[in-house]
C-alpha cells in the first residue's frame, strides 16, 4: 500500500492551473472517537463557497458519525485549517475513506491522508481519479520505508513541467559533458542545501512562491544560453537555481513526513537519469540540435516568463 501511495503522491501534481495543488489531513484513532484535521492552502479555496462546510462534506470516513467541526484561515501559514471530531459505532480495525476533494477546488488536486491507528500508521492519496480506498493498518519495516520513500522522491522530482524543463535547459546550457555532469552534480548539491538549511530558519515557503521562483530559474538560464552564449562558471549559476529547486522538494518532504535523506537520493536518481538520457538525444542529433538551441532557449524563456506572471497574478 506505502509504494503505491508513494507513487500517486509523486504523479499527482500535473501540469494545470496549480504545479502543486495539494492538501494535507491528519487523522487520529482512539477507540471509538476520531480527531481529523485538514490543511489547504488558503488559494487553492479562493472559489469555494463556504468553505467551512463544503471542505469537510467532501471527506467521508466509512461509519463514522460527525459530532463536531471547526474551520479558519491560517494567515501565518496561509492555510485555511479544518478539524473534525469523529465516533465510530465501535473501534474500528480497518477505515474506509472517501475523498471528492478535487470536486470543490480544482481537478487536479491531490490530498494527503495520514492515519494513526493504536501506534500504526497508514497513508492514502486522493485525486479526481482515485476517490476512495481502505486503510488497512500494519507495522512498517526500516527498508520498506526506505524503498517507499525513495521512490517517491524520484517520482517527485519528475512531477510536473517545470522540474522536467528545467533539467532541458541544464542539457541545453551545457557546452560540454564534463559542463553538464558539473552543472547536474552542483544543482543536486543545491537542492540538498535548501532542504537542510530552510528548516533551521524561521522562513516558510509558499507554495505559490515556489512556482513562481521555480518557473522563473527556468527564464533566466534561458537568458543566459541567449545573451551570453560564452558564460564561464555556469555550475555556479545551477547550483544558485538548484536552491529554489530544491524548495519544491522542502514542501514535499513536510507534507509527507518522509526523510529528506531518501526523498533527496530518490529525486538525484532521477534527475541524473533524465539529464543522462537528455544529453544523448543531443549528442546523437548533432548539429541539428546545434541549430535549435537558440529556439530552444527562447522557448523556454517564454514558458518561464509565462508561468512566473500567472502565479503572480495567482
Amino acid at each position: 500500500m506505502r509504494l503505491a501511495v508513494a507513487v500517486v503522491i509523486a504523479l499527482g501534481w500535473p501540469a494545470g492551473a496549480h504545479v502543486m495543488s495539494t492538501s494535507s489531513g491528519d487523522l487520529r484513532i482512539e477507540g471509538s472517537r476520531a480527531h481529523y484535521d485538514l490543511r489547504i492552502p488558503l488559494y487553492e479555496i479562493a472559489h469555494v463557497q463556504r468553505p467551512e462546510q463544503a471542505l469537510l462534506d467532501q471527506v467521508k470516513f466509512t461509519g463514522a458519525r460527525l459530532v463536531s467541526r471547526e474551520c479558519h484561515p491560517d494567515p501565518a501559514s496561509e492555510s485555511y485549517v479544518c478539524s473534525a471530531e469523529y465516533i465510530f459505532p465501535k473501534p474500528p480495525e480497518e477505515v474506509g475513506v472517501e475523498c471528492r476533494l478535487a470536486n470543490v477546488t480544482v481537478p487536479n488536486h491531490v490530498h494527503l491522508l495520514r492515519a494513526q491507528l493504536g501506534g500504526k500508521r497508514e497513508e492514502a492519496i486522493f485525486d479526481a481519479g482515485f476517490t476512495s480506498t481502505t486503510l488497512r493498518f500494519h507495522e512498517t519495516g526500516a527498508a520498506e520505508a526506505a524503498v517507499t520513500q525513495t521512490v517517491a522522491g524520484f517520482l517527485r522530482a519528475l512531477s510536473g513541467p517545470v522540474q522536467v524543463l528545467f533539467l532541458a535547459a541544464l542539457v541545453l546550457a551545457a557546452r560540454s559533458r564534463h559542463e553538464l555532469i558539473l552543472m547536474g552534480a552542483t544543482w543536486v548539491a543545491g537542492q540538498c542545501a535548501s532542504v537542510a538549511i530552510v528548516p533551521l530558519t524561521a522562513w516558510q515557503p509558499a507554495a505559490r512562491f515556489v512556482e513562481a521562483a521555480a518557473a522563473l530559474t527556468i527564464a533566466y538560464l534561458a537568458v543566459e544560453m541567449l545573451l551570453l552564449p560564452a558564460s564561464g562558471s555556469r555550475w555556479i549559476v545551477a547550483a544558485a537555481l538548484g536552491t529554489i529547486h530544491g524548495l519544491y522538494l522542502l514542501l514535499f518532504v513536510q507534507d509527507t513526513g518522509y526523510h529528506a535523506v531518501f526523498v533527496l537520493a530518490g529525486a538525484a536518481i532521477a534527475q541524473a537519469l533524465v539529464l543522462a538520457a537528455l544529453w544523448y538525444v543531443v549528442t546523437k542529433l548533432g548539429g541539428i540540435a546545434k541549430a535549435w538551441t537558440r529556439a530552444g532557449a527562447s522557448a523556454l524563456l517564454v514558458f518561464g516568463l509565462t508561468w512566473f506572471l500567472l502565479r503572480l497574478r495567482g
